[in-house]
């Protein structure tokens, strides 16, 4: 014989707070009932002391129970009296005696002539007194009092409720306080059961112990992703942020809690951060980094947030851009072999034919201009990967036929960039403004109007502690009004899906701590000024790094 123990299902939160707080209620309700029973039989107490009090002076006070006394047969005047009194009071019992406890009046009119069953001594003093006692009509509360005629006392009076009636009073507002408490406790449970009827939708029946393990996989999990992580709530303020989130966007600790827009993000990242549609793969620039950020909404009924999902692509942005540049160089070296073949048919050609002196002048003069443009760039710049990148660029500029010149003075030696310098950083800069100028002093592969050119200059100042790099094309120039959009992702006169890459110049500029200027430049175009320190942590003399100015 088998037996199956099935696992019991844990409580949830909420089902454990309803239950702790269903009893607290009936608790404080019970609590309260009781205290306010034993308050309302204090006070039916009291109050039945007072009422006595006050009808047995009344009595003793009459005159005309003085005048009844005085006569022969007092219980003839004083037992209608007394009744009426009682009735008018709504007392048990009034009794007047005379001072020796013999009775004049009683409800009951069997009880006159007999003696009076309770305390007298401290009346026969002179003091009015009260007690609980037992009489012929049972317990009761009563009062008694002397009656004074010239200062002479000639009787006693005794007033009292009896301890059943009090009872009685003090039961039926029982049962109104037991009616109070059961509502006040129906209205407690009905609201308890409202308000954990929400925290259960809010919590998803999990229990205390299932939310705090979810909690720590919450924080394990958001620590140990290597992307970046966002949520935003539904004012638009982060409400969570990891680490890798606040690296990629340049945050601190106090980003927590802060609104977007309060950020100092770019423009056009804080937009689709704050988008109220979902945005998919988009690539934005910070400062330092390339950002691919993907945003979704929360919806639960209402739109309760964001969540903002951040992935690096400034690594891999510049890989892309090397990989362009090298497509374009290997490009030219295509088109510069068949160029060459081209050529060299010439020189056979002029042989074959006899003219051996024309063909070794045409064959040295193609040598000649190729080698001085080699022999001045290593010259002058010693930065290996910088003279390799002019050198492919003038290859690349030249099949698009513009001649890419480099300005006489410019000088790099060899080892005076600092080790915070990178050099991928000077590649992604020099490469593409060159890009840039060879575009615009070009259209569509054909030369503009006049020798199409662009002029590099590559300074090192180590006096100065400075790095210049300065490009200048003889294209049709950057209008005045938008001087302050080149920079911008997306800005580009060749259509859409370009205007990347002086963004990249002014990112790695700004990470360089260096200042980047457009103006009008003396071949008629643009002229783009880059100025980077060479002492690592240097900022600019400006003090705003990446400036871009006219």
């Amino acid at each position: 014989m088998s037996s199956f123990h099935a696992a019991r299902k844990p409580r949830s939160l909420a089902g454990q707070l309803f239950a702790v707080q269903a009893v607290l209620i009936a608790v404080i309700v019970a609590w309260c009932a009781v205290f306010a029973f034993v308050n309302d039989r204090s006070q039916a107490r009291e109050t039945a002391r007072r009422e006595v009090l006050i009808a047995a002076r009344s009595v003793a006070d009459s005159p005309s129970v003085r005048a009844a006394i005085r006569t022969k047969d007092p219980t003839a005047e004083l037992q209608p009296y007394a009744e009426r009194v009682r009735h008018d009071t709504k007392v048990d019992f009034i009794t007047v005696m005379d001072p020796h406890g013999i009775r004049w009046t009683h409800p009951d009119p069997a009880q006159i002539g007999r003696h009076f069953i309770g305390t007298t001594a401290p009346a026969l003093r002179g003091r009015t007194f009260t007690e609980t006692y037992t009489g012929t009509l049972g317990p009761s509360t009563r009062a008694v009092t002397p009656i004074r005629d010239g200062g002479r006392i000639v009787g006693l009076v005794s007033v009292g409720i009896t301890v059943e009636r009090i009872s009685t009073q003090v039961m039926g507002q029982l049962k109104v306080l037991s009616v109070a408490a059961g509502a006040a406790l129906l209205l407690g449970a009905l609201g308890t059961y409202v308000i954990n009827r929400r925290l259960r939708r809010h919590t998803h029946g999990m229990d205390a112990t299932g939310l705090s393990r979810m909690y720590d996989y919450h924080q394990a999990a958001l620590h140990a992703v290597r992307e970046g992580l966002l949520m935003l709530e539904g004012g638009r303020r982060i409400a969570l942020v990891n680490d890798a989130g606040r690296e990629l966007l340049g945050l601190d600790e106090s980003a927590v809690g802060r609104p977007v827009a309060e950020l100092g993000l770019p423009p056009a990242l804080t937009g689709a951060l704050l988008a109220s549609e979902p945005r998919v793969d988009e690539v934005h620039l910070t400062d330092e980094r390339v950002v691919v950020v993907n945003t979704r909404p929360v919806v639960g009924g209402e739109r309760r947030g964001t969540v903002v999902t951040l992935r690096d692509r400034t690594e891999l942005q510049a890989l892309s851009g090397e990989l362009d540049s090298e497509r374009r160089f290997t490009e030219a070296l295509r088109s510069q072999a068949h160029e060459a073949a081209n050529r060299l048919h010439t020189v056979v050609s002029l042989i074959e034919l006899g003219r051996v002196d024309q063909a070794v002048e045409f064959a040295t003069s193609e040598l000649e201009l190729a080698q001085e443009l080699t022999d001045q760039v290593v010259g002058a710049v010693g930065e290996p990967v910088l003279a390799a990148l002019l050198l492919g660029k003038a290859a690349q500029a030249n099949e698009r036929g513009v001649e890419l010149v480099l300005a006489p003075d410019s000088r790099m030696d060899d080892g005076v960039l600092p080790a915070a310098l990178s050099t991928r950083d000077l590649v992604t800069i020099l490469g593409n403004l060159v890009d840039n100028a060879v575009e615009a002093a070009s259209v569509d592969g054909e030369a503009a109007a006049g020798p199409a050119r662009v002029t590099v200059t590559a300074l090192a100042d180590e006096e100065v502690g400075e790095l210049l790099l300065r490009v200048r094309d003889t294209g049709p120039g950057v209008a005045p009004g938008v001087v302050e959009e080149v920079f911008r992702r997306g800005w580009s006169t060749n259509g859409p899906g370009r205007g990347l890459g002086l963004a990249l110049v002014r990112q790695a500029v700004h990470r360089a701590r260096g200042s980047v200027a457009v103006a009008a430049g003396s071949d008629g175009g643009a002229e783009f000024t880059v100025r980077l320190p060479l002492a690592a942590g240097v900022a600019p003399e400006s003090g705003e790094a990446a400036a871009v100015t006219r």
